[in-house]
């Protein structure tokens, strides 16, 4: 079905016979100058027509008008949907939201002009043959090749009112599938601008991409191992050795590595079109220049960061697509998900003192989250909220994740700050939210709904349903969420309380075992109540705010002079400890402390029940330097560094290696529901004698197995040795497999282990006796096998 209808046309006014008055109420053709967007200026001829209402019987007359770049096209009024850029029948339907605009002009800017920060061309649109309900549309046929687009909205500038309209800026279709202007990352343009010019990629039928039978994965949430990645400082570093560092192809080059260690899951820091210039500063400590490294300061949803394309700006953004799809199918070939990091807490466009480039230049009251003056509330900690609950934005963000799952097969989704998105609405109401009043529901902005209609949305979206869903459930405001976000019994949570049990309890604080023993069974305390289950805990000890795994063992201050802000940014509550001495140059006992720290936080956290995640580099030891806030820092404090995991010190790969294996081997440590009694059992130093006082630091416990028969586990945090006595299984003896007290290679007895038989030989007066001797702060595993006498 043709999405364009009645119609008039904008080509050529030279000697053309249907150019005459009967046809048009206004023609002129004037030289003026035209304001672009962020104050720009440009000289150039605009033609501006307007077509006579007809009488409802008679169809409108098609107007053809040179323009003197020559350029041809016929312009159709169009239909309000779908929203954005949509290629069909021979052209191109634009529709955008904007409730409250007078006027719309669509802009057509070559890739040339955009250099220039000119407008090719301008269509204004008729709020009458263009407009239905509150989305301007039009329906283009042209040439279109290396054509980008944008809009200028006519209306109100009135903050007070929350309307920011400003017919001078040319601004971003929220809907663009690919937003261009620079094409390398942190480049600065000649003359210092930080915010150029930007456009959207107009779509075609010729953007075909390969998926050679690409399907999902699907893989049961419960299975997962997540690496939360950033895709610029995974190979951007000189050591990754590859063709394209720092892109979306370098990190296709580093999925075998991924592979191996035993990863079925990455987590994409954002990867949606955003400013690394935003912030851009001299930083006088590192002599470089700050950037948002990070990239959580969304331009636009739908693109995506172009920049971490090797292709950069080419081909208008479509290789830079093309790179994302292949990343995603070449993840998928090695049987790797792909989950995306999102930010629709807040937008680049910061408060009222921040740019005009999408979305406050569509419609500011709609899209942010208002006070009644027009303020901007700032849950986000970055200067506005995006207003999740409103039915338009609402709408719009099912509408992107869509697209990003069935154009782009993402597999799911991380939610920052996700209990924004539980917030009331601007000018909420039950009318607003539900077509209907609901007596005595009286809200204020941003007070925090029991039904969302945002999330009640997603968690029954047929599409959205079913893929990965998962909430960081806190934000800036004070809501915290962890064990009672609106789940609609699919999402999932980072949860934050595993991550400040397990730090406190393996660095030896009194006063955690029982809270450790939660985590251990995938934090029953908080999800279970609900019906939930294991798999609704990602559980992390690290992640990219904070303290790296290394860092976590090596510092028990934060070090973030580097950020330029005299170490006032950044978490002063780590929860860490530096075993004795502060940095990275100590004493070798201290080292090996260090080591054995790292080896029990990873050890718990393949053990236990939920998804564990894995943050970049940790599986090598990768440190910032005490820095647990490197937000502006793109330099080697972030890079991935693949000369140091090749370092005979990286022994800890190997470790993280054999532990994510024999995860993914056990049938009981990816369970569906929470383990009981008939599977679990815990332990003292004697069997069956838990000590869950408030000086214990120690817990243990046996765990039936369907594939590795039973397992004993233990963690021994306190500063003493023990030896514990095992559980009596008459017929069976336990058998070493893990002690993360031993040095590599010994900390894990795998088959391939050199003088394997020796080492396990060392425990047998031990184990034959029933008893384990643990050194201080360490943990094992034990497998039961049958006796070979019996």
């Amino acid at each position: 079905m043709s999405i364009s209808s009645s119609s008039y046309n904008i080509s050529s006014h030279r000697n053309h016979p249907l150019l005459s008055p009967s046809n048009f109420t206004k023609i002129s053709n004037q030289n003026r100058t035209k304001t672009l967007s962020f104050g720009l200026h440009t000289n150039r001829s605009m033609l501006v027509v307007k077509a006579r209402r007809r009488k409802a019987d008679t169809e409108a007359p098609t107007v053809v008008v040179d323009t003197e770049e020559s350029r041809r096209f016929q312009v159709l009024s169009g239909s309000p949907a779908p929203l954005g850029a949509t290629p069909g029948d021979g052209g191109v339907n634009f529709a955008v939201y904007s409730g409250n605009a007078v006027y719309a002009t669509l802009c057509f800017i070559s890739f040339s002009d955009l250099k220039e920060s000119r407008v090719t061309e301008e269509i204004p649109l008729d709020p009458i043959a263009n407009k239905t309900g509150s989305v301007w549309h039009v329906f283009v046929k042209g040439d279109f090749k290396d054509m980008l687009y944008g809009y200028k909205f006519e209306g109100k500038f009135y903050p007070k009112d929350g309307h920011y309209f400003d017919s001078s800026r040319i601004v971003l279709d929220p809907y663009a599938k690919a937003v261009v202007r620079r094409g390398e990352f942190g480049a600065v343009g000649a003359d210092g601008n930080c915010w150029p010019q930007m456009a959207g990629m107009i779509p075609s039928f010729d953007d075909k991409f390969d998926w050679e039978g690409d399907l999902p994965l699907k893989y049961p949430q419960r299975e997962l191992i997540i690496y939360e990645m950033h895709v610029r400082g995974f190979t951007r570093h000189e050591s990754s050795g590859t063709r394209s560092p720092g892109t979306y192809l370098g990190v296709v080059e580093k999925l075998d590595h991924l592979k191996e260690l035993g990863v079925n899951c990455i987590e994409l820091m954002p990867c949606h079109e955003f400013n690394e210039l935003e912030n851009f500063s001299y930083n006088s400590v590192m002599g470089d220049n700050k950037v948002n490294y990070w990239g959580y300061s969304t331009v636009n949803f739908f693109s995506p960061m172009i920049r971490y394309s090797s292709a950069g700006a080419h081909n208008c953004g479509r290789d830079a697509i093309h790179e994302v799809k292949l990343l995603v199918k070449e993840a998928h070939k090695r049987g790797i998900e792909v989950i995306m990091d999102v930010v629709f807490n807040h937008t680049a466009e910061g408060n009222e003192n921040g740019p005009i480039l999408s979305f406050r230049g569509a419609d500011n009251s709609v899209y942010y989250m208002l006070a009644p003056k027009g303020e901007f509330y700032n849950y986000s900690g970055c200067g506005n909220t995006f207003n999740c609950n409103h039915p338009v934005v609402r709408q719009f963000i099912v509408d992107c994740l869509r697209y990003w799952v069935t154009e782009m097969h993402i597999d799911g989704f991380r939610f920052d700050l996700a209990s924004i998105m539980t917030r009331g609405t601007s000018l909420w109401d039950a009318v607003n939210v539900y077509g209907s009043p609901i007596e005595g529901d009286l809200l204020t902005t941003g007070t925090p709904l029991s039904n969302p209609p945002l999330i009640d949305m997603l968690s029954n979206d047929p599409i959205l349903r079913g893929v990965k869903l998962i909430a960081e459930a806190w934000d800036t405001g004070g809501l915290y969420q962890v064990g009672s976000f609106p789940h609609g019994g699919i999402w999932s949570e980072w949860n934050g309380k595993y991550r400040d049990t397990v730090r406190l309890f393996i660095k030896g604080t009194d006063g955690f075992s029982g809270a450790f023993a939660q985590c251990l069974c995938g934090s029953p305390n908080l999800y279970q109540k609900e019906g939930r289950k294991p798999w609704n805990s990602i559980n992390f000890i690290c992640a990219h705010d904070g303290f790296t795994l290394a860092d976590l063992v090596m510092y028990n201050n934060k070090h973030n002079l580097a950020n330029g802000e005299d170490n006032n940014d950044g978490e002063s509550h780590n929860n860490s400890w530096n075993c004795g001495q502060e940095g990275e140059f100590v004493s070798i006992p201290v080292k090996k402390l260090r080591k054995r720290q790292m080896r029990n936080f990873f050890l718990c956290l393949m053990v236990s029940q939920g998804v564990p995640m894995i943050y970049m580099g940790d599986e090598y030891g990768h440190t910032k330097g005490g820095n647990n806030n490197t937000y502006c820092h793109d330099n080697s404090i972030n890079y991935f560094r693949w000369d140091k995991k090749e370092e005979s010190s990286s022994d800890f790969f190997r470790f993280c290696c054999l532990m994510t294996k024999f995860r993914q081997e056990c049938e009981s440590l990816g369970l569906n529901d929470f383990p009981t009694a008939k599977r679990l059992q815990w332990h003292g130093h004697a069997p069956g004698v838990p000590n869950w006082s408030e000086k214990s630091r120690f817990v243990a416990f046996s765990l039936k197995d369907k594939v590795k028969g039973e397992m004993y586990i233990a963690f021994n945090t306190s500063h003493l040795p023990v030896t514990i006595s095992l559980p009596e299984r008459p017929g069976h003896s336990w058998k070493p497999l893990v002690d993360t007290s031993k040095e590599a290679p010994y900390d894990f007895l795998s088959v391939d282990t050199p003088g394997r038989d020796v080492a396990v030989k060392q425990y047998a007066h031990f184990l034959e006796a029933n008893l384990y001797p643990m050194l201080s702060y360490s943990s094992i595993i034990l497998l039961l096998s049958p006796q070979e006498d019996a």
